[in-house]
C-alpha cells in the first residue's frame, strides 16, 4: 500500500502476471498429464488429458459380444465418463487454488468450477 491507503498498481500488477503465469502453467501441465477411467472390472479403460482430450481407449476382448454391442457401449460411455471425472478432479487440485488466489473460483470464466 502507498500512503494515504490506496493498492500500489505496480505489485497489483506483478501479482495479477505472476498469477497469469501459474495459471498457464497449471493448464499446460493438466493438458500434458493422462489420467484413466475403467468400467466393467477393467474390461474397458479409457484415458484423458487433464484438460479432458481423449486420448486412448483399451478394450479387452473378452467384452466384444457381437450379439451384445450395446453393454460394450454402455462400458465404453461409463469408462470415458470415470476419465473424464478424474479429470475434473485433477483440474480442481490444480487449478483451484489458482482460482481462490484469483478472488473466488466460479466468477472465472473458463474454469470448470
Amino acid at each position: 500500500m502507498i500512503p494515504g491507503g490506496q493498492p500500489n498498481m505496480q505489485q497489483l500488477l506483478q501479482q495479477a502476471q505472476k498469477m497469469q503465469q501459474d495459471l498457464a502453467r497449471a493448464q499446460e501441465e493438466l493438458a500434458n498429464t493422462e489420467v484413466d477411467g475403467q468400467a466393467g472390472g477393467g474390461l474397458v479403460k479409457a484415458t484423458v488429458t487433464g484438460s479432458g482430450e481423449l486420448r486412448a481407449l483399451r478394450i479387452d476382448p473378452k467384452a466384444v459380444d457381437p450379439e451384445d454391442t450395446e453393454t460394450l457401449a454402455d462400458l465404453i460411455v461409463a469408462a470415458v465418463q470415470a476419465a473424464n471425472q478424474n479429470a475434473q478432479t485433477l483440474q480442481q487440485q490444480k487449478l483451484g487454488p489458482l482460482a481462490q488466489g484469483l478472488g473466488g473460483g466460479s466468477g472465472i470464466p473458463g474454469l470448470p468450477f
